[in-house]
C-alpha cells in the first residue's frame, strides 16, 4: 500500500513540474524593429510580401548591432567596431539600409514622410561593413565597369558584340551600338550607370505615389556606377533581401556571370572532381559560420574558398584571411589574350603596352612589367593558394597540379602567340583592315577566328587546367577547337590571299 502512495505522489509531483514548465515556457525575444522600419513593413507587407518575407528570414533581421559587436571580430559578419546610436539596438531593416545618407544619393525621394532611396550602395552598407566595402572598392570587380567601357580595345569588342548587324548593298554592316545594347548583355555582369532621369505619378494600393525614373536600372552588376557616385553592388553576390553568406558561398551564385564561353569558371568547376564532390555532399555542408573550418564544415572547396572566405583548421588556426578584394590569392591573369602575373591595378583600362594598348602584355605576349606582379608577389599569392589546398591534400599532389597548370599556360600563350601571328601577317598584306590601319580589330571573318581562340578556347584550356577538368582543357572548348580554329584562320587567309591577287571578290563568310 505504501509503495502504490509513493509512486502515485511521485507521478503528481512529475505532472506537476511538467505543467509548471508548460505555464512559465519563455517565448522567443522579438527582433527590436525600428520604427521606421515597421512603418515599411506594414504596407509593404501589402505591396511587395515576397521582399519583406525574404528579409524576415535574414540575419539582419534576427541580430542588433550591439549583439553583434559583442562576438569575437573573427566570428562575425560585421568590421565596424561601433555604429550610430540610432543603430545600435535594432535589427537590419529598410529604414536602415534605404535611408542612409539621403543627401548623397540621386535617387532619393520623399516617400510617406521618409527621405528613401531605392538603389542601396557599398556606402550605405559601410556603415556596418566598412573592411568590406574598402576592400570590394580596391578590386578589378567594383572597376568592371570603366575596365570594359573605358579600355579601347575591350569596349571595341563588346561594340562588335552586341550591335546589330545591317545587310545593304551586299554588305553585313555593323551599327553603333545603343546604351540599350550594352545595359543588356555586357553590363548586365559589369554594371550599369544609374541615372535620375525625373520623377513619374504610379498607381499604389495605397494611391498614387511619385517615384524616381531610374535609367540603366534594374541592375546588379559587380561594377555598377551608383546615383551616390559609388563603385559597385553586394547583391551581386548576397542577393538581397536576404544577403544570405549562404549564397555567396556557391558556386552557383558565380555562376550567373562566369559560365563563359568567355569566363568559363562555373562549368569548369562543375565538371571537376571538386565539381562532384558539391553536387553530391554540398547539401550536408555548413555554409554559415563565418571562420570556415576547412573538412568541417565542407569537404571541398567552392569558388569563395579560394578567393574570399576566411578558412580556418579545426583549431581555430587561419589558413587564408577572408577578403572582398578578390585577387589577393591569385598569382596569374587567365583571362585575355595571353595569360600573364596577376594585373596590379584594380582600374585595367590605365595600362598601356608600348603599342599604347590599354594591355598588360605585348602582342607577343611578353608581360608589361610595369603593369603585372613581380615574382615574389606571385610566389605569395601562389603560397596562400596552395595552404588552401594543404587543408585537404598532400604537398606532392598539390606542386604537381600547380606545375601542371604553368605547362598548360605555356602552352595556351604558345598557340595563341602562332594565331597573332597570323593575324598581324593578315594585316600586313591588307588582306584584313585591323590595328596598322587603325580600324575595328574584331569585326571580320579572320579577325573573329583569332578572337575566338584566345577569348574561348585558351581561356578554356588555362581555366580547366587550374581547376582540375581536362575536357575543358580538350575537347570542351580547348585544344580541338584552338588548333581547328588557327586552321580555319590559315585557310580563310589563303582563300583571301588568293582571291585579292587574282583581282576577285572577296570569298563568302565560313
Amino acid at each position: 500500500m505504501k509503495k502504490k502512495i509513493g509512486l502515485l505522489l511521485a507521478g503528481l509531483i512529475i505532472s506537476s513540474c511538467q505543467q509548471t514548465t508548460k505555464e512559465t515556457k519563455v517565448e522567443p525575444e522579438k527582433p527590436k524593429i525600428s520604427k521606421a522600419t515597421q512603418q515599411c513593413i506594414n504596407c509593404h507587407k501589402v505591396v511587395t510580401p515576397g521582399i519583406v518575407a525574404e528579409w524576415e528570414k535574414s540575419k539582419h533581421a534576427k541580430i542588433t548591432m550591439a549583439e553583434a559587436l559583442k562576438k569575437d571580430p573573427d566570428k562575425r559578419l560585421v568590421s565596424a567596431s561601433s555604429v550610430p546610436a540610432e543603430l545600435e539596438n535594432v535589427v537590419v531593416g529598410c529604414a536602415e539600409c534605404h535611408t542612409q545618407n539621403p543627401e548623397a544619393h540621386k535617387d532619393t525621394f520623399d516617400h510617406n514622410g521618409f527621405k528613401v532611396h531605392i538603389v542601396v550602395t557599398p556606402n550605405d552598407c559601410a556603415k556596418c561593413h566598412p573592411v568590406e566595402a574598402k576592400e570590394f572598392s580596391q578590386s578589378l570587380k567594383a572597376n568592371a565597369y570603366a575596365n570594359l567601357m573605358k579600355n579601347p580595345v575591350y569596349h571595341t569588342l563588346a561594340s562588335t558584340t552586341v550591335t546589330s548587324i545591317k545587310y545593304h548593298n551586299g554588305k553585313a554592316i555593323l551599327e553603333e551600338p545603343t546604351e540599350k545594347d550594352f545595359a543588356t548583355s555586357c553590363l548586365k555582369c559589369h554594371g550599369t550607370v544609374v541615372k535620375v532621369k525625373g520623377y513619374e505619378e504610379k498607381n499604389t494600393p495605397f494611391g498614387k505615389m511619385k517615384f524616381p525614373i531610374l535609367e540603366g536600372w534594374p541592375n546588379h552588376g559587380v561594377g555598377r556606377i551608383n546615383p551616390d557616385g559609388s563603385k559597385g553592388s553586394c547583391s551581386a553576390c548576397h542577393t538581397r533581401h536576404s544577403f544570405s553568406m549562404e549564397m555567396a558561398r556557391k558556386p552557383e551564385t558565380c555562376g550567373e556571370c562566369h559560365k563563359g564561353p568567355d569566363v568559363p569558371a562555373y562549368k569548369v568547376y562543375m565538371t571537376s572532381k571538386h565539381g562532384s564532390i558539391y553536387k553530391s555532399l554540398g547539401n550536408k555542408w555548413n555554409y554559415e559560420n563565418p571562420e570556415w573550418i576547412a573538412g568541417k564544415d565542407f569537404t571541398a572547396p567552392t569558388c569563395a574558398s579560394c578567393h574570399i572566405s576566411q578558412i580556418v583548421d579545426e583549431n581555430g588556426n587561419v589558413i587564408a584571411k577572408r577578403t572582398h578584394k578578390l585577387t589577393d590569392r591569385l598569382p596569374y591573369r587567365l583571362l585575355g589574350i595571353y595569360a600573364v602575373p596577376h594585373i596590379k591595378y584594380s582600374k585595367t583600362y590605365t595600362v598601356k603596352n608600348s603599342m599604347g594598348l590599354p594591355l598588360p602584355y605585348e602582342l607577343d605576349g611578353t608581360p608589361v612589367e610595369s603593369a603585372v606582379i613581380d615574382s615574389n608577389e606571385v610566389a605569395k599569392r601562389l603560397n596562400t593558394m596552395k595552404k588552401v589546398c594543404s587543408a585537404c591534400h598532400a604537398q606532392t599532389l598539390i606542386d604537381n597540379h600547380f606545375k601542371e597548370m604553368d605547362e598548360m599556360i605555356a602552352y595556351s600563350n604558345k598557340q595563341i602567340l602562332q594565331a597573332t601571328g597570323l593575324l598581324v601577317d593578315v594585316w600586313k598584306k591588307n588582306i584584313e583592315k585591323g590595328l596598322p590601319q587603325g580600324e575595328n580589330p574584331f569585326d571580320e571573318p579572320i579577325e573573329r577566328l583569332w578572337t575566338q581562340s584566345w577569348l574561348f578556347y585558351g581561356t578554356s584550356i588555362r581555366y580547366g587546367a587550374a581547376m582540375g577538368s581536362a575536357d575543358y582543357t580538350t575537347f570542351a572548348n580547348g585544344k580541338w577547337q584552338l588548333g581547328k580554329t588557327i586552321k580555319e584562320m590559315e585557310m580563310l587567309k589563303n582563300l583571301k590571299e588568293k582571291n585579292k591577287i587574282e583581282g576577285g571578290n572577296s570569298p563568302p563568310l565560313l
